[in-house]
């Protein structure tokens, strides 16, 4: 393994890079500041959205590589280079299977606000702490709008029984669906995942899979994992994610991305 190869670097958000309080490790806008001047490009690859992830990254979000939502919306160096809508009919058909059909709570991804049903309220401080943008509709089904991303919020931590009992088996074959948490599944595009994020970004920079690296925790991670050579998952990873990766590193609370991002640096100097 030679980290000097690496010139593209991206992390997941929640229970990888960020604390179970959802904190970043200390002193980390130095190590962006270091990638840098190495010339390494750093990005987030997040079930989050855009202006979410802009938000937590105020003076840094300009010179970062940006997958949100899973991949439904890209930027690159403060600019969106590729976005993917779902149709509204879609989106609505979506918010009634998983009203009708699961004991989840639908919201909607807009490009500019989330959007959840009135009735849901109660849960607006954990909406709002993913989704800085937020609105309601007293009937979901009415919604119109752009979107990128349909996402559940299973309050009874049963995320991985209603995505294989119910969204597997009802949106699997047509779209592109995850499991991000114990109590959020998330719907895209087909083909939209954080590893063809990776891609774009790729593309944009010209440069090979052999020089990114990636680090992770959880199902919606797995696609990034297996598109780069450097692909790490934290300590505390979901069981059943040991296949998506080839190197280890210490847990969210022990800071386990930023114990290798000091290796890479270390290298480059």
């Amino acid at each position: 393994m030679s980290l000097k190869d690496v010139k593209l670097i991206a992390t997941d958000m929640d229970h990888t890079l960020l604390t179970e309080a959802s904190t970043l490790p200390p002193r980390f806008e130095e190590r962006l500041d270091a990638l840098a001047e190495l010339g390494i490009q750093f990005g987030i690859a997040s079930g989050r959205p855009l202006y979410t992830l802009q938000d937590l990254f105020p003076q840094h979000y300009q010179q970062l590589a940006l997958i949100a939502d899973n991949g439904g919306v890209i930027s690159y160096r403060g600019k969106i280079i590729a976005k993917t809508l779902m149709p509204v009919a879609t989106v609505q058909e979506m918010v009634r299977v998983i009203r009708d059909e699961t004991d989840g709570l639908p919201l909607i991804c807009g490009l500019t606000s989330a959007v959840g049903q009135a009735t849901d309220r109660k849960y607006d401080a954990v909406y709002r702490e993913f989704y800085h943008q937020l609105d309601y509709l007293e009937d979901l089904t009415a919604w119109t709008g752009e979107a990128d991303k349909v996402t559940i919020y299973l309050p009874g931590g049963d995320a991985r029984a209603v995505f294989e009992d119910v969204i597997q088996p009802r949106f699997g074959q047509q779209f592109s669906v995850a499991v991000s948490g114990p109590v959020w599944i998330d719907i895209m595009m087909p083909g939209i995942d954080k590893g063809n994020g990776m891609r774009a970004i790729g593309q944009q920079m010209g440069i090979t899979s052999d020089q990114m690296m990636a680090f992770g925790d959880n199902f919606n991670d797995a696609e990034m994992l297996q598109t780069v050579k450097y692909s790490y998952l934290v300590q505390n990873f979901a069981p059943g994610m040991e296949q998506y990766a080839t190197y280890r590193t210490g847990s969210n609370e022990a800071y386990g991305v930023v114990q290798v991002l000091d290796q890479v640096i270390a290298a480059h100097q």
